[in-house]
């Protein structure tokens, strides 16, 4: 198949492989990619911000302590359901290299099954990138490329959070300036799509307001933010593991090895 011709890298990789992939996996399944991103990201991303958000800014003293508390408990299940997302699109992308598709729920039991490992590799990966980046900002740089397929590589290989960070060190080194590349054109993409959103809402009169000391947001700016944060989650998830796949495919050769084998 076109999908598993896509898969064998051969000496190098290349970085329009890694969009290649990324694009065809969202576009051959749309509804298990963009499903989820928008189901488990951007509408809890979106009623976090709404309730919460809003709540904190409104809060008075006296009831400051439980907005808090409510405010730190949906953060942990935010945050769970957002590396649900994250382990899922990875089911998603590597079932496109092998020119499978994955089903909706095999991605989100994959996601659910690797979510609270997840969380323990991200807050590892940010206390070291804040440490990094607290130096100087060129260490902190090379931290985040040498990580960028942490994530992916522990939901594959199911290695372990730490083992995970050695097989990203492994399988990014010999490409980081490549990766940099990268990762640079997808945050100028994303910074693009964020602008014209912006002017958008500014223009239209669609940006939140505060009335009575309330946040009031309108439907039409809910609305194009789950649209637009659904697109940004589902596109730099997928792209990631897509960057992982690439790099596994250069460093150990194409991958035979069953889906089904894989996450059993």
């Amino acid at each position: 198949m076109a999908t598993q011709a896509m898969a064998d890298e051969g000496p190098s990789f290349s970085v329009g492989t890694v969009l290649g992939r990324a694009f065809g996996t969202l576009g051959s399944n749309p509804i298990a990619t963009f499903g989820i991103a928008f189901l488990f990201g951007a509408v809890p991303q979106a009623l976090y911000s709404y309730f919460i958000g809003s709540s904190l800014a409104v809060a008075d003293r006296g009831s400051m302590v439980a907005v808090v508390a409510v405010s730190v408990a949906s953060f942990i299940i935010f945050m769970l359901l957002s590396m649900l997302v994250q382990g899922a699109l990875v089911r998603a992308t590597l079932a496109h290299a092998k020119g499978e598709k994955a089903s909706f729920g095999a991605c989100v039991g994959t996601g659910l099954s690797m979510a609270v490992p997840l969380i323990g590799l991200t807050l590892l990966m940010v206390l070291g990138l804040v440490a990094g980046f607290a130096l100087l900002l060129v260490p902190g740089i090379m931290l985040f490329i040498m990580w960028s397929v942490a994530a992916p590589a522990l939901v594959a290989e199911e290695s372990g959070v730490f083992a995970a960070f050695g097989r990203s060190r492994y399988l990014t080194k010999g490409a980081r300036w490549r990766i940099f590349g990268l990762e640079l054109l997808l945050l100028i993409l994303f910074w693009l799509v964020s602008g014209v959103l912006g002017i958008v809402m500014i223009t239209g009169g669609m940006m939140p307001t505060v009335s009575n000391g309330a946040v009031q947001f309108s439907p039409t700016y809910l609305a194009l933010s789950a649209v637009t944060n659904t697109i940004a989650i589902a596109f730099w998830s997928v792209a990631h593991a897509s960057l992982y796949t690439s790099l596994r495919n250069w460093k150990d050769g194409p991958q035979s090895q069953d889906l089904a084998d894989i996450f059993a």
